[in-house]
């Protein structure tokens, strides 16, 4: 009996050492052991213009919040992609150019909905032209064309329907940019598995899972999307995101080389770049006058991040989403030409009317 109860006390314990070593790949976080210099970036080195950014709400105590929070950053401009169209489009101007006139830029934005229906097209085009007459500094197109919208027919409007060219040709003729955002990480199409960088994330928000069918192949839609770049040479196009190539930098080389009037915004996807240090800083380097800062989301606690990345040569450091990258990061240590190429100097380039004087004039 006494041996029994030896036996049950033992292996009570081994269960409860082997339930105590059981997590899930959540909460498998382990502080790096490393100890390398680390130098943390809480400003950037130069003034910089935020390309890609969303702001619902820019009432006048709105934008005074948001600038302090610039200030700390060294943001000098901050472009809304939100900006909408018509009475809200102007609303939102005026706030700016009573308040802040030389710190934030807006784009408009195209409503889709209806294409196929007659004078869609020229009222749309008519629309974009106001819009711009009232100050609107180029073109937002969110990801839902070429994922959700559908014409008047019930058919999936490709990002290079002929429908859309006069919009794409007057962007060109206004001289405003377009930035787009077509599909999503090519992972989110990928089997859910293992072998699934974005499993975590796809488990998180399983609303991201694609196929397809749903509602196409993701080659498919980025196709559509260079296919329309090649037909409005005129037209400068910012792609979104790097164009989801941004962990295959020899893939966008070769789209950089064969489609001059597009370029690349990094919001995003500052992980993958951090993950190759050297091929990045390469890239960068080469397509140094086609690289645009952006962040995407609205929290300046991770700017930082971005910073240190860019500026910094430190090794193996975290990012803030593990869902995003559950890898560590290493910096690109870019020159100071390179920095102020992509933190400002290629988006004066292409924005226009923008107030270039709070950014360094170069001797």
């Amino acid at each position: 009996m006494f041996l029994k109860k030896i036996t049950q006390t033992v292996f009570l314990l081994i269960s409860i050492g082997t339930i105590a070593q059981e997590m899930s790949f959540e909460e498998y976080n382990p502080t790096s052991t490393l100890v390398v210099p680390t130098h943390e970036v809480k400003k950037a080195k130069f003034p910089f213009i935020d390309i890609h950014s969303h702001q619902r709400d820019m009432s006048p105590s709105a934008l005074s919040s948001l600038i302090k929070d610039m200030d700390a950053l060294n943001e000098g401009l901050m472009v809304n992609l939100s900006g909408g169209s018509g009475e809200r489009l102007k609303n939102m101007l005026e706030n700016i150019n009573t308040n802040y006139p030389n710190r934030f830029a807006v784009f408009a934005n195209v409503d889709f909905d209806n294409v196929g229906k007659k004078g869609w097209t020229e009222n749309a085009v008519k629309q974009l032209e106001e819009d711009v007459k009232a100050g609107a500094r180029g073109l937002k197109v969110f990801k839902s064309l070429g994922l959700r919208y559908k014409d008047t027919n019930g058919k999936r409007i490709a990002i290079d329907d002929n429908r859309l060219d006069p919009i794409w040709a007057k962007c060109g003729e206004l001289g405003i940019p377009v930035l787009i955002h077509a599909a999503d990480p090519k992972s989110f199409w990928d089997p859910m598995n293992s072998d699934n960088e974005r499993w975590l994330e796809l488990k998180i928000h399983s609303r991201r899972k694609r196929t397809d069918t749903d509602p196409a192949p993701w080659q498919q839609i980025i196709d559509e999307q260079h296919r329309m770049f090649k037909k409005h040479p005129n037209t400068n196009f910012i792609n979104a995101h790097m164009g989801w190539y941004a962990n295959d930098l020899g893939k966008l080389s070769e789209l950089l080389d064969e489609i001059p009037n597009m370029y690349v915004g990094i919001a995003a996807v500052i992980a993958e770049l951090g993950r190759q240090p050297k091929s990045a800083n390469a890239f960068f380097t080469k397509y140094q006058d086609r690289i645009l800062f952006g962040k995407d989301s609205w929290k300046p606690e991770e700017f930082p991040t971005y910073f240190r990345v860019l500026e910094s040569e430190d090794e193996y450091f975290p990012y803030y989403k593990k869902y995003h990258a559950f890898w560590s990061m290493y910096g690109l240590g870019l020159s100071d030409e390179v920095l102020k190429k992509v933190y400002y100097k290629n988006a004066l380039k292409l924005l226009p009317n923008i107030d270039a004087s709070i950014f360094p004039k170069e001797l």
